[in-house]
């Protein structure tokens, strides 16, 4: 019994050495700190850096540094800067990169140029010290971003610009970090600058140029092994991180670029992103913040004032300094408060990339303990000021923009959006799925629905269970993106009615479907199925013919009659295409009418890569043809007959597309038309969105 009692206190004895004990220390505090901070709406990040305070080696001493802890450190720390790179919206950089440039600018300057002399004469530290603490103040991390996005404001401008700097604050204090550690060794010579020059030059051919390909061949060729994806990427972020160690520049930022270069291959809305995410912050990042917080030395913070007094000017001087670059930049674009005060929340917030800048300095000798632990002080008051500042602003600007998406309450998630994807081949329907994942408002509450519609015969039920069975890979592959689909098996006695009618009886906003195959000449004598559903589906309809995977694709060219404008799906098609631009990291190029074309540029929410080119001679439409490209995805917009924007050329246009474009990929959308009941209700014959 002795002997028992003696191996069972052996197991708790403080510093813990057991590993799974550890480990099952660490995941209680990861499931139990956001559960506990989330009733004061306060982020997650503090109550795991403040965990990792108490059971560290200055606080209980019940975790002390350990190899094991030490790897997740190191893991969480590349992983957080290859997230930021991920998640960037590199369109939305080009598109306001002017407006982003100038915030960069101030948000990064200001701060520099008021920490430095703070540093430096204030706080008494050297020229190293207090040029890379200083440079600390420039960076900021979006703690905030998801606060922003519950609130539906993230297409704002001013959120759009602040996300943009964050390419220009990130890289450059990184790039000073580099600078600054072979300063202090007195390595800063001309040679030290030549290798540099010269290793980022290589370094970024062989991230932004040979990884992007060989990802590209690698997701394409590797399809049916999903989780092999994941491993591959995780992989390129360790091998840039060891490439950047490789060439003098710290590992961070191989990561940082890692995130970059593979942002366009990897869709926001895919089921590899949703693995990345779910991993990194069940596990890795979490127990990279603990592992930060074990660092803080509590007998530091409370054995004089010394610790209180640097981490008070430290929390002033980088508010103050995000704060003067949020009001300039409001002041230079005439930005409303409320979109400074965003401004100021999204960038205030500091995390990732100084725990990265702080965490080098002190390792390598730059930076003392002190600004240690004032700067852990420093990310718990920041995090804390930037969460409720968000939380108003955010607030403020729903309320301005509410007037501008009206849902009828009574409808409930029936006013939501709700897409619908008939399956004719369940062995060729991978491609039209993603599509939907790509397209589907991620608002919406409603599942992605995909319908078969089988022969009313004997035969019936079993068709109906071997079409669900066939689906089964594709909506695991939905579930992983952490999307919803069900799926609908009907029986009727014609495939094109099933289809109507499981539109209007499911509501459906959205049909897609795949490319007509070739007709028969039954077909041609009682009427093409295909055409039996545009004429009376008055859904907004995407008619599809996918080459390649959607991440294979370089440009979307969008082609458009005159009066597009005027039809009820105007909008839909735009705002769906934009998003399909956003996930996918796509210039988007217009063909049309420069009518249609004003009307577009003129919506300044839109969140793409827009280009322009007018074109009017409808007697030739496939003129254009000359400016689509074997890697685009061709969209057509068609039009019902009838109707203020169709002309008869349209009617013949997708035959004439997959001749002259066979190995394009291609899609013609129908926009919604206005039913009968909708000209009655508002008797008006004008066909205006």
């Amino acid at each position: 019994m002795e002997q028992f009692i003696s191996d069972l206190s052996h197991h708790f004895t403080v510093p813990f050495t057991n590993p799974v004990l550890i480990f099952a220390v660490l995941l209680f505090i990861v499931l139990i700190s956001p559960l506990l901070l989330k009733r004061l709406n306060v982020p997650g990040i503090i109550g795991l850096i403040v965990a990792g305070v108490i059971i560290g080696p200055h606080g209980l001493n019940l975790i002390a540094d350990n190899a094991g802890v030490n790897i997740f450190s190191s893991i969480g720390l590349l992983y957080i800067m290859f997230i930021v790179g991920l998640e960037l919206d590199l369109n939305e950089f080009k598109a306001n990169r002017n407006k982003s440039v100038v915030f960069g600018f101030f948000t990064f300057f200001i701060p520099l140029i008021i920490g430095y002399p703070v540093c430096r004469y204030l706080l008494g530290y050297d020229v190293y010290a207090s040029f890379l603490t200083a440079s600390m103040f420039s960076t900021h991390t979006l703690v905030t971003y998801p606060i922003v996005s519950r609130m539906g404001v993230s297409k704002n401008q001013a959120v759009a610009i602040t996300v943009g700097g964050t390419i220009l604050t990130d890289t450059a204090v990184l790039i000073i970090l580099a600078v600054v550690l072979n300063s202090s060794m007195g390595m800063f010579n001309i040679q030290f600058l030549l290798r540099l020059f010269i290793s980022i030059l290589i370094f970024s051919f062989i991230v932004f140029f040979v990884i992007p390909k060989i990802a590209q061949w690698f997701f394409q060729k590797v399809e049916s092994e999903k989780y092999s994806h994941y491993i591959f990427v995780v992989f390129i972020v360790f091998l840039s991180g060891f490439l950047a160690e490789l060439g003098g520049i710290e590992p961070i930022i191989g990561a940082f670029a890692a995130g970059l270069a593979l942002n366009r291959l990897i869709p926001h809305s895919s089921a590899l992103m949703n693995r990345i995410e779910f991993i990194g912050n069940a596990l890795f990042i979490p127990i990279f913040l603990i592992s930060v917080g074990m660092l803080v030395n509590i007998s530091v913070v409370f054995s004089g004032t010394t610790t209180i007094y640097v981490a008070a000017v430290l929390s002033v001087v980088a508010l103050l300094g995000k704060w003067l670059g949020a009001f300039f930049t409001q002041k230079v674009f005439k930005y409303s408060v409320s979109q400074r005060n965003i401004i100021f929340g999204l960038s205030s917030a500091h995390a990732a990339a100084t725990l990265a800048v702080i965490l080098v300095g002190f390792k390598a000798g730059i930076i003392d303990e002190y600004i240690l632990n004032g700067t852990i002080i420093l990310i718990l008051f920041t995090c804390l000021v930037a969460s409720f500042i968000t939380q108003k602003a955010a607030k403020e600007i729903a309320i301005a923009e509410e007037d501008e998406e009206i849902i009828p309450s009574e409808l409930g998630h029936y006013a939501q959006e709700k897409i619908l994807v008939p399956i004719a081949d369940p062995a060729n329907i991978g491609k039209h799925i993603e599509l939907a994942m790509l397209l589907k408002d991620k608002k919406s509450v409603n599942s992605i629905s995909l319908l078969g519609v089988v022969p009313n015969n004997e035969q019936a039920e079993k068709n109906i269970i071997s079409f669900k069975k066939k689906l089964q890979e594709q909506v695991s592959d939905a579930v992983a993106a952490d999307m919803e689909v069900d799926v609908i098996a009907t029986i009727d006695h014609n495939v094109a009615s099933g289809i109507v009618r499981t539109a209007r009886e499911t509501m459906a906003d959205i049909v897609i479907m795949g490319w007509p195959g070739k007709v028969g000449l039954l077909e041609k004598l009682v009427g093409d199925k295909v055409d039996l559903i545009i004429k009376n589906v008055d859904k907004n309809l995407f008619i599809c013919h996918l080459e390649k995977k959607m991440i294979s694709h370089k440009r979307i060219v969008v082609v458009s009659p005159p009066l597009a404008e005027k039809e009820l799906g105007f909008n839909v098609w735009v705002n769906k295409i934009v998003q399909l631009s956003k996930e996918l990291t796509l210039p988007v190029i217009h063909i049309g009418h420069p009518e249609t074309q004003k009307l577009i540029a003129s919506q300044k929410k839109l969140k793409a890569n827009f280009t322009f080119k007018a074109f009017e001679d409808w007697s030739d439409p496939m003129a254009c043809g000359d400016e689509i490209k074997e890697d685009d995805i061709f969209i057509l917009i068609s039009a019902h007959q009838g109707y203020v924007s169709h002309i008869s050329v349209l009617d013949n246009m997708p035959t004439r597309m997959e001749r002259r474009f066979p190995e394009v990929s291609r899609i013609v959308i129908f926009p919604k038309r206005y039913t009968i009941d909708m000209l009655v209700e508002s008797d008006d014959y004008i066909f205006i969105p």
